[in-house]
């Protein structure tokens, strides 16, 4: 207990320096933003207007681990008011795959295991599609989702990535069973109309789409540096995107992340990630670092603030200890996002 009482102390001491430090560094990092070149915002080509009518809309999924939750998910993308022309599933072997999949309308791509990785051997199969929607394997989509999507990509010829509402993320918590997110939807009254409503820096991981006319104009592929849960791929892949057009949230597109624990790398690895994979994008251009110091202090804050009575579903241990070996390895000029591939 007293060992406990002294580590949330010294956590909580160490959290606040960090900060305030942050507040100080944030200028520093503002101005290194400005030195560090990121792809103009241009017009959209021709390529990547679409014409009016009807959208080949695909579904990409990416799974490892989680064969039930896959299937649950599938289930309720059978229940969209506009379906899918077709469903990618990418997994590492078919033990990742539900049972009744292919009854469920998914095509079945077995790839390497690592979710950047698995996103672009999907992308390497919408050769004849305009719209893919990556989905997280729990995320629950209301009835209207892909319809609102369509609409916006129809209506705004510059939207090139879109990311939709999510009115519970589980992900922040314990995490959320699908029972619940059913109701949750249920719940919810009619979507505003339009498309389009707001600008964003970036698609949300979870649920994010993008016109296909701009990824094969701009070549763009996930970073497989990034690997495992490949976290911020997100990021990576929007800003690229954003060369090419707008980014934008989606009112009409609503659903919930469950943020299901099971399949998840370990606190070590992530807390490592943490720190690795906003510093390699800040390095490449795609992420600015202005927000990317933001991020890795207030994430590194969290976790000190909370070691001495840390939540049941995060290990914020685990997480200490991956900043702290991230952090070593930069002042050692080795930080790289694979390392944690020989972590234990």
């Amino acid at each position: 207990m007293a060992r406990d009482i002294v580590l949330g102390a010294l956590g909580a001491a160490a959290g606040r320096a960090w900060i305030y430090g942050l507040i100080g560094g944030a200028q520093v990092a503002a101005w290194v933003d400005g030195l560090i070149p990121r792809p103009a915002d241009s017009e959209p080509s021709e390529a990547v207007a679409t014409g009016s009518g009807r959208l080949r809309m695909a579904i990409g999924l990416a799974t490892a681990g989680r064969p039930a939750v896959m299937g649950e998910t599938l289930a309720r993308i059978a229940r969209q008011s506009r379906p899918p022309d077709a469903i990618i599933v990418c997994a590492p072997s078919e033990d990742d795959v539900a049972p009744d999949a292919a009854r469920l309308g998914a095509e079945i791509v077995t790839g390497p295991r690592g979710l950047t990785r698995q996103r672009n051997a999907i992308l390497d199969r919408l050769a004849n599609f305009d719209i893919v929607c990556f989905l997280d394997d729990d995320f629950v989509m209301e009835a209207d989702y892909l319809a609102a999507l369509e609409q916006a990509f129809l209506t705004d010829p510059g939207l090139v990535g879109a990311t939709g509402v999510v009115i519970a993320d589980g992900i922040t918590g314990p995490g959320i069973g699908f029972a619940e997110a059913d109701l949750r939807l249920a719940a919810l009254g009619p979507a505003q109309t339009g498309s389009a409503v707001r600008s964003v820096y970036n698609a949300y991981g979870c649920n994010m789409a993008f016109r296909l006319a701009a990824v094969r104009a701009g070549t763009l592929r996930f970073d497989e540096s990034l690997p495992r849960y490949g976290w911020l791929e997100d990021v990576d892949f929007s800003r690229q995107a954003a060369a090419f057009g707008r980014l934008a949230r989606i009112e009409g597109a609503r659903g919930v992340h469950l943020g299901v624990k099971g399949g998840r790398q370990s606190g070590l690895c992530f807390g490592y990630s943490q720190i690795a994979n906003p510093v390699h994008l800040v390095r490449k251009g795609s992420f600015a670092a202005r927000r990317a110091a933001w991020l890795m202090g207030r994430n590194v804050a969290m976790n000190l603030l909370k070691l001495g009575r840390p939540e049941p579903h995060v290990d914020r241990r685990g997480r200490v200890a991956g900043n702290l070996a991230a952090l070593g390895d930069l002042l050692r000029g080795r930080l790289r996002p694979e390392r944690i591939e020989s972590l234990t």
